[in-house]
């Protein structure tokens, strides 16, 4: 077992949720927040050993969008510690409006001069009658920022989202929004961030070696 972070410290493991069906539809579609289905039998495989990674760690705390992918793959991580999930409302995915249900190439066709202005600049151009990069971050970041301040001295677990976790990370390292869509996110992939009243700093993004062969793409 891993050692407890200082008492002024806290280590945040930001999760994404493991595979459903949609993340691997080939191509896969856009779930945002309405279409809420459970994980894929890989996306089990893989929040089983995204949990026996961090079994290692002392948790205290397991946080997870309200999300079923999402509240799933937190069960997974929590179940070794014998921890509640805590649901997070304000963690959930990005609202991709009328791209629910569509993939890239469907949208890019069907929705050109929406999509080029989307691509232009997500941080401000949101998905079509949903939300932007930017809401989400206005939304996400106090939440987050939030639970550093109030779990010092312990390591705690944040299951969410794509969208969600890319924006954070590109806030936290300085990133323009417009360029969080850069940062790659795989299902059950893991990062770390150190908060102290010095620093914020993300020590690791993305790691999946836990993931081996499970991994999506």
């Amino acid at each position: 077992m891993k050692t407890l972070p200082p008492s002024d410290t806290t280590y945040l493991f930001l999760v994404r949720h493991g595979a459903t069906d949609a993340n691997l539809q080939q191509p896969y579609i856009l779930q945002g927040q309405g279409i809420n289905g459970p994980l894929s039998k890989l996306g089990v495989r893989q929040a089983a050993a995204c949990s026996a990674l961090l079994s290692e760690f002392p948790l205290s705390q397991v946080y997870a969008s309200p999300m079923l992918r999402a509240q799933e793959s937190a069960a997974a991580i929590a179940k070794p510690h014998q921890l509640p999930v805590q649901t997070a409302g304000d963690i959930n995915e990005c609202d991709v409006g009328r791209w629910e249900g569509l993939d890239w190439g469907s949208i890019e066709r069907d929705f050109a001069e929406e999509y080029a202005y989307f691509r232009e600049n997500p941080a401000k151009h949101g998905y079509l009658e949903g939300e932007s990069y930017g809401d989400v971050a206005a939304r996400v970041t106090p939440v987050l920022n939030g639970l550093l301040e109030k779990h010092r001295g312990e390591s705690i677990v944040v299951v969410a989202h794509n969208v969600v976790n890319r924006v954070y990370l590109a806030t936290l390292l300085g990133v323009p929004l417009e360029l969080a869509p850069t940062i790659r996110q795989a299902n059950c992939g893991v990062n770390i961030i150190r908060h102290n009243p010095q620093e914020t700093v993300v020590t690791t993004m993305n790691a999946a070696f836990h993931l081996d062969g499970l991994t999506v793409g």
